[in-house]
């Protein structure tokens, strides 16, 4: 069995290991980035929805930027999102502040009815910059 080549965001390795998954996973020129969540450092939500998607990408970026990515090197995105038809709108502004210049990434939004206690979602898979 090959050992997967995992990247640590800074601080948050505690967290990932009592939950038993890689927040990303390097193979054949790619990241693969497990869904961030609106989460402190406690792993506790954001309470109020635009603060829980500015933290879903602070997340997101830190793992990024731990394996020398961009959110410009982001080439498929997926979201969850609880509630989807009153909150969409209200998150993509909000998304908007860190999705950068086109061309933009793939998007694929999937409404779900729970997100253990979040209520946005963000998975991405990135090229890894020569």
């Amino acid at each position: 069995m090959r050992v997967r080549d995992v990247v640590f965001p800074p601080g948050r390795q505690a967290l990932y290991e009592a939950n038993r998954y890689s927040p990303a996973v390097r193979a054949n020129g790619f990241l693969f980035v497990s869904g961030q969540v609106g989460s402190r450092e406690d792993g506790t939500p954001e309470p109020e929805l635009d603060d829980q998607v500015r933290r879903a990408f602070a997340n997101l970026n830190a793992i990024l930027d731990a394996a020398h990515c961009t959110f410009a090197d982001v080439v498929d995105v997926t979201v969850f999102i609880v509630d989807p038809q009153a909150k969409f709108e209200r998150i993509w502004r909000v998304a908007q502040e860190y999705w950068g210049e086109a061309p933009y990434p793939t998007v694929t939004a999937v409404g779900v009815t729970w997100l253990y206690g979040f209520d946005f979602e963000i998975k991405v898979v990135a090229r890894i910059p020569d």
